[in-house]
């Protein structure tokens, strides 16, 4: 088999693995519609919605508060968003004076109020960054929802929504991840733009 053969029988099969989880996505109808619950409430209280994430996980939570801030597809006001993972001085002090473990832990205690909407997102469900800001965010008494893979890991008994993608390829969560946030955004707007 040439390379260009190798190459192609490699796009249809990550294709193939794309679509297979994607077959799989209304099985998670119920959380998501929880998930715009709880994202309703928060905004309709004057709170804010807080994400976060480690790597590819990071982005996505910055794509998604970005959504929130400007605009998805609906001219509409801004939504009170933001991402613990763009302040690089933030990052680096907390990382470099105390440890990375509670590099998120301890923005959500500087942030966080009981009204908000706390997501992490971890495609393992063990990083401790992620379980220890959730925890933080549950003693503020702010709502908690965790989007994640595999088996859920530790944080599943940590965030109030756990919404667990059942599969174990890092890219295929992080896909099914960024669905249920662009869907969010979706419903989101739709929601608001009634209330225009």
């Amino acid at each position: 088999m040439s390379q260009n053969e190798q190459i192609e029988q490699s796009y249809l099969a990550s294709l193939e693995r794309h679509q297979l989880l994607f077959e799989t996505m209304a099985n998670y109808h119920q959380e998501c519609i929880r998930l715009l619950e709880a994202c309703h409430s928060t905004l309709a209280k004057g709170g804010k919605v807080i994400w976060f994430g480690n790597g590819g996980s990071a982005a996505d939570a910055q794509h998604l508060a970005a959504e929130f801030v400007v605009r998805y597809k609906l001219e509409r006001g801004p939504l009170a968003s933001i991402a613990l993972t763009t302040d690089t001085s933030i990052l680096t002090a907390h990382s470099n004076d105390y440890h990375f473990d509670t590099v998120f832990e301890r923005q959500v205690q500087a942030l966080c109020k009981p009204e908000d909407l706390v997501i992490g997102l971890t495609t393992s469900g063990t990083s401790n960054n992620i379980n220890l800001a959730l925890a933080a965010a549950n003693e503020i008494g702010a709502n908690t929802v965790a989007l994640t893979g595999r088996d859920g890991g530790d944080v599943k008994n940590i965030a109030k929504l756990p919404i667990i993608i059942k599969n174990d390829e890092t890219a295929r969560i992080q896909e099914a991840h960024m669905f249920i946030g662009h869907w969010l955004c979706e419903a989101v707007d739709m929601l608001v733009a009634e209330q225009l």
